[in-house]
């Protein structure tokens, strides 16, 4: 910045964190502050000499604070670079003093239309107009002006002033890329509510579907941020990375706080968003155990402790080097059996810890300073459906999440048999647990304990053998569950020769009748559930 300017800074936030401490480091660096509406009252009520922004243009705000900004006083002052002849005459013409800081972020839009009772009217008053004019201006500008947007820029910028009195290059551009993210974001939300308000107006007007138009846009643009750098992705040999969406739910994984052992893995990452799942399901105590993706032991009990040992049980081999999850505050005693010698854990989530079991766990196994403890008290809340995406090759696949409950009124019991009140619990218990198995799914289950699980196999048939495998003489008088229909009866045939004395799965098969004859042959109870639930 010339000699011939005074140092001024254009501050205008509605995220007001910080600001005054902010402030008042720049004006001890001999810094004039200009300011606008709630921002200046802020900046005045910390004892900090500040100009309004209409007494620096001479012009008022107008129509309710909508036009405060606007004005080529202030995007002269943003955009000038004194060092060009034709600049220099306008500045000096139009009496405009150079900005060396701008620091603006924006009206709270998405906090806005995240309120369950927002209006179009409300949301529509907090689109921010002028901040993200100034932002874009001092942004393109950034060799000549600084941009801050974000509290957590504050310390690094006084520092850096404080320094040799300047911003380096690379740290305005660093600014820059942020203060364009920021603006991004911001419009890709605009625009996102926007396409929301189309196509529930499309739906009314019964011009178009919700199937067809509600949650996938035209065009879809996504916004996450980065939480950490991982070690290595599914293998050494790849880079990773963990993002996190700006608005993330109490519920989700990106909600829960680490409380000890070691830094989590792309795969650890993986394999507890799916315990998180499984756990989420069930309103009596659970336990899940997980292997690269899949339930090897999942079961409910009248308490934490029983759970995790039938869930422990249901494959105790497979278990060793588990991540378990669990829908109650971990307890001592659960957390006593988790201690026994033999096991080894990865990682273990749950709403919370006990104080003893968390000392517990944190002493006594010789894995303690490893073990990932992970605490998400939200862990249960009932979560709207949000999209799951994954990439292919030159595009993007998006869906719903399969994770809303089946409707039991639309099931049907297609055999000759009714199955018995225990059986249907365990049915029930199947089923839940199936759909977060890797299909083609096979999953064998008694007395609410997963006794077998086949996963991911090319052929149902494979999977029936491993889950019978697996299972051995537990499965005596259990239930299978199928996330797909049988194609044909050999998985029924299997089954009865496993002991299972009743059946869970969608149906549709061509083969229908003839599965449906399989088990009326075998005495056994079978329901449709009319619901697939692949999972790839």
């Amino acid at each position: 910045m010339s000699e011939s300017f005074p140092r001024r800074a254009l501050v205008s936030v509605s995220d007001k964190n910080g600001i005054d401490s902010f402030v008042k480091g720049l004006v001890e660096l001999g810094f004039e502050i200009i300011s606008t509406g709630g921002t200046r009252k802020a900046i005045e009520a910390a004892g900090i000499p500040v100009q309004d922004i209409s007494s620096y243009t001479n012009f008022p705000e107008i129509m309710d604070g909508r036009v405060k900004t606007l004005h080529p006083k202030v995007h002269g002052a943003i955009l000038g670079r004194p060092d060009l002849a034709d600049d220099a005459a306008a500045i000096a013409e139009h009496g405009i003093i150079p900005f060396e800081l701008v620091v603006v972020n924006l009206y709270p839009f998405e906090q806005t239309i995240a309120k369950p009772d927002v209006s179009v009217a409300d949301a529509i008053e907090n689109i921010d107009i002028g901040g993200p004019s100034m932002v874009r201006s001092a942004a393109k500008n950034h060799a000549y002006v600084g941009v801050v947007t974000s509290p957590c820029q504050y310390e690094r910028v006084l520092e850096s002033l404080q320094g040799d009195g300047k911003l380096s290059d690379g740290f305005r551009r660093e600014l820059t890329a942020a203060a364009f993210e920021m603006t991004a974001r911001y419009d890709r939300a605009i625009a996102n509510y926007m396409h929301k308000l189309v196509a529930s107006e499309a739906v009314a007007d019964e011009t178009e579907s919700a199937e067809d138009l509600a949650d996938f846009p035209k065009t879809l643009a996504l916004t996450f941020e980065k939480r950490s750098p991982l070690r290595y992705g599914e293998n050494p040999h790849q880079r990773a990375a963990f993002y996190v969406e700006p608005s993330f739910a109490d519920s989700s994984l990106a909600a829960a706080e680490q409380l000890n052992g070691k830094e989590l893995s792309y795969n650890n990452l993986l394999d507890l968003d799916a315990a998180i799942a499984i756990v989420r399901d069930f309103d009596e105590p659970a336990a899940a155990v997980l292997k690269h993706n899949n339930p090897c032991g999942c079961a409910i009990a009248p308490t934490l402790a029983e759970a995790f040992t039938n869930a422990y049980a249901g494959d105790p081999v497979s278990a060793f080097g588990s991540i378990i999850s669990f829908n109650r505050e971990l307890d001592l005693a659960t957390a006593e059996l988790l201690c026994e010698p033999g096991r080894f854990v990865e990682a273990i989530i749950c709403p919370g810890f006990a104080d003893d079991a968390f000392e517990a766990l944190t002493t006594r196994p010789k894995w303690k300073k490893n073990v990932r403890l992970l605490k998400l008290p939200g862990m249960c809340s009932v979560t709207a459906t949000t999209q799951e995406f994954r990439r292919v090759a030159g595009g993007l696949l998006a869906q719903d999440r399969d994770d809303q409950a089946d409707p039991q009124d639309k099931w049907n019991v297609v055999t000759d048999r009714q199955p018995t009140d225990s059986e249907l619990r365990d049915l029930k218990f199947g089923w839940q647990v199936c759909r977060h198995v890797k299909s083609n799914a096979i999953l064998y289950a008694k007395d609410g304990m997963a006794v077998g699980v086949g996963a991911g196999q090319m052929s149902r048939l494979d999977s029936a053998e491993i889950a019978a495998r697996k299972s051995g003489e537990r499965s005596k008088g259990g239930i299978v569950a199928s996330d797909a229909f049988f194609p044909f009866r050999d998985g029924i045939d299997e089954a009865a020769k496993a002991g299972i004395t009743a059946a869970i799965q969608p149906g549709g098969s061509v083969k229908d009748e003839e599965v449906i004859a399989a088990c009326n042959e075998h005495g056994m109870a079978m329901i449709f559930t009319g619901r697939r639930h692949f999972k790839h």
